[in-house]
């Protein structure tokens, strides 16, 4: 028996997970693949993560309540946030597009793309505490649903 035949042998039998993931079949040359790790998904991620927590922060903290924070610095600061996030949505439907692949995910983030500007707008345009707090739970949730499309593992396509 060679060294690499003795070694691969003694691996498999010390470690379970390796026997177990010998044993799984190779996938299939068009499985769909995740782009969660790529540069600009990866990016999408942690912007769209970062604005979810700051917008959970107002609306735990009762940000709606304040007339003026639609006007706010802060506020304005997430506006351009947001609009590069949209950018950058838009940037990865075309990628996506260019590839021919997932159209769910393709068809998701464009969405997105041209939803955030409207939901951010809305905020900045409610006159009353309960419709800024209801575009603020709005745009929360579309921004959750930003991460949660890219790193939600990737289904065949139907």
């Amino acid at each position: 028996m060679s060294c690499g035949v003795a070694l691969a042998v003694s691996l498999l039998l010390s470690d379970p997970s390796v026997a177990l993931a010998a044993a799984l079949p190779p996938p299939a040359a068009d499985a769909p693949v995740s782009v969660a790790d790529e540069p600009l998904f990866a990016e999408i991620v942690t912007r769209s993560s970062a604005m979810r927590g700051i917008v959970s922060t107002w609306l735990a903290a009762g940000a709606a309540d304040n007339a003026a924070f639609g006007v706010s610095p802060e506020f304005e600061l997430l506006q351009r946030g947001t609009a590069l996030l949209a950018e950058r949505d838009m940037q990865a439907h075309l990628v996506l597009k260019e590839r021919g692949t997932d159209g769910d995910l393709k068809c998701i983030l464009r969405g997105i793309a041209e939803d955030m500007p409207l939901k951010v707008a809305a905020v900045a345009a409610a006159t009353t505490p309960a419709e800024r707090r209801v575009a603020l739970e709005e745009l929360h949730y579309l921004l959750n649903d930003n991460v949660e499309v890219i790193t939600a593992p990737p289904q065949p396509e139907v």
